[in-house]
């Protein structure tokens, strides 16, 4: 009779692994960086030549792309630790889906990279120990200062840029059930927050 009273036990969820929530948070703040990095690069270089205010912009630039760096290493550490705990139980299954999305995401990871590396190119290449990191440091030169290539490394920077963007905006498409979400959830937020 007490075990008809008792409640039946809902089924526990699927615990999301610490390495998860950590991937996704800097899924999150990485792109906030990218996102001030696109802006701020079109942005400075239609400012005036050899101003303060063009000077700090590029420092600001410069310095946000070397973080990009080293949190772009973070993050592939963890996600080796998210990979190792999903695949070592069982391999995924290589459907053409999953292969489009892997691919994707190889690509997304290799412009991370290319991105802020093409622009140490374009600052080693234009003169020696030009990337600072936030006015508090110089970071050490990548490449050797050589004006004869800086026009190379300057069109390298844009176009690997927009490449990089364009594969961002494929990644929306990609995930746009979740996109439409995020966008409902954050507008909704927003509308409330004026309201009160």
């Amino acid at each position: 009779m007490s075990s008809q009273l008792t409640p039946a036990k809902k089924p526990a969820k699927p615990r999301v692994n610490s390495a998860f929530k950590q991937l996704w948070s800097m899924h999150w703040v990485m792109t906030a960086c990218y996102l001030l990095l696109f802006v701020g690069g079109v942005w400075m270089v239609q400012m005036p030549e050899n101003t303060v205010l063009q000077d700090n912009a590029y420092t600001l630039h410069k310095s946000i792309g070397a973080l990009t760096m080293v949190l772009l290493i973070w993050r592939i550490f963890i996600l080796q630790q998210v990979w190792w705990r999903k695949y070592t139980r069982r391999l995924p299954k290589f459907t053409s889906e999953w292969m489009r999305t892997f691919l994707l995401h190889a690509a997304i990871y290799l412009l991370m990279l290319a991105v802020p590396l093409s622009g140490f190119f374009l600052s080693n290449s234009y003169q020696s120990g030009n990337v600072p990191f936030f006015w508090v440091a110089t970071l050490p030169d990548l490449f050797p200062e050589n004006a004869a290539v800086v026009e190379l490394a300057r069109d390298l920077h844009f176009w690997i840029a927009y490449t990089f963007l364009g594969f961002i905006i494929l990644h929306a498409i990609d995930q746009r059930k979740y996109v439409r979400s995020l966008w409902r959830r954050t507008s909704g937020a927003i509308r409330k927050a004026i309201v009160r």
